[in-house]
């Protein structure tokens, strides 16, 4: 028997490698002796270099970069086994968790370290890079990130801009030719699961803007700053970010990862699905096992559980999904792949005590699991 195990996070109570460690001590009570494969998964948040680093046999490489407040932090990325491959979260350079409330405004913050996470890849031999760009703490365009490989921005009178957000309404030139020529020669895809445009009501400024510490005039005035990078790029690079949706991802540094460095977007399940080598692993498979903290009517848009199930569907494997709750919504999946749904809680608890407990329940909501299905098998085969 086959089984492949390849849940995302608990978010806050287990990493999903740890997850999976739970669910295969769950299975080996009832099958033993079952062949089990752990892919830990990730969307492209936080995570996703951790689950990679472990489903390949990469390593993670530990960098000191600029913080968005231009501060040293420690940070990383993780070097996937093929040896070319890098996994990017740009929350470990310039995340809002690295600002403290009371510091946090987008026209300050810049993604010039996650330019460096980028530029050191490209350094160590890279080229293929993965970028999740989840959970930012900055605004600015992906103005800071092009500045740290080298791309110049110019003032009207000539000066040579400096970083973050308030500097977006300032560009009046680009200066492209000091990028650093190994971009050219590397595949860059970008884990984006929104599709908010750049600008506009719907755009990074305005969406979110706000959380990331930015008042009604701040808002405004980045809104404007980054339409006015978009006019700057679409007339000297000619390239059209302004309406792509994906573009105001990570205020806007996925429309400056699409137009600075001539990157992807792509939905961040199906990028780490591929990287992981998850569809051969799954294919003769008899049973799949995925799982997240919570399972929703947006785990459908595109979240770890919704993007297996398309896998295995294709080759008619049972999917089970492992939930540490299961809200409104959730019995959508039944229609895109989803065999059963199962939540870990197994008695009336508070929202700590099960998250506290999570390694434990999930244990063993698995070794239930596994038993249905043994006794699914025993009455197929007396049929």
């Amino acid at each position: 028997m086959r089984i492949v195990i390849t849940p995302d996070s608990f978010k806050g109570s287990l990493s999903s490698i740890k997850a999976a460690d739970a669910i295969e001590a769950g299975i080996r009570k009832v099958f033993a002796g079952a062949e089990i494969l752990k892919v830990p998964m990730a969307d492209g948040g936080e995570g996703t270099v951790e689950a990679m680093v472990q489903a390949t046999g990469g390593s993670i490489v530990a960098v000191d970069v600029m913080g968005p407040l231009g501060n040293p932090v420690p940070s990383f990325y993780g070097l996937l086994g093929d040896g070319r491959t890098a996994v990017i979260e740009m929350a470990a350079a310039s995340g809002l968790p690295l600002v403290p409330v009371e510091k946090r405004n987008p026209l300050d913050t810049t993604t010039y370290g996650t330019g460096e996470l980028i530029r050191h890849a490209l350094g160590n031999g890279c080229n293929r890079l993965m970028i999740g760009i989840g959970g930012s703490a900055t605004n600015d365009g992906g103005l800071g990130m092009a500045q740290a490989l080298g791309v110049r921005f110019f003032g009207k009178d000539g000066s040579l801009l400096g970083i973050g957000g308030k500097q977006l309404e300032r560009i009046h030139r680009i200066d492209m030719t000091g990028l650093d020529p190994a971009v050219s020669r590397t595949e860059i895809l970008v884990a984006c699961d929104v599709t908010n445009p750049l600008c506009g009501e719907q755009g990074a400024a305005y969406v979110f803007g706000p959380q990331k510490g930015a008042t009604p005039e701040m808002v405004e005035r980045l809104d404007l700053g980054l339409d006015n990078l978009s006019k700057v790029i679409r007339e000297q690079l000619g390239k059209d970010i302004r309406d792509l949706p994906g573009a105001g991802a990570a205020g806007g540094l996925g429309g400056g990862l699409v137009a600075f460095l001539g990157a992807r977007l792509e939905k961040g399940i199906q990028i780490v699905i591929k990287a992981s080598g998850l569809e051969e692993k799954i294919m003769n498979a008899d049973l799949v096992i995925t799982g997240e903290g919570k399972t929703d009517e947006q785990t459908v848009y595109g979240k770890v559980p919704y993007g297996i199930a398309q896998v295995a569907k294709q080759y008619a494997v049972p999917v089970v999904c492992l939930s540490g709750a299961l809200a409104e919504g959730s019995e959508k999946l039944y229609d895109h792949g989803i065999t059963a749904l199962f939540s870990i809680i197994n008695k009336n608890m508070s929202l700590e005590e099960a998250m506290a407990n999570t390694y434990v329940l999930v244990e063993s909501a698995s070794e239930n699991i596994a038993r249905l299905f043994a006794a699914a098998h025993s009455i197929k085969n007396r049929g």
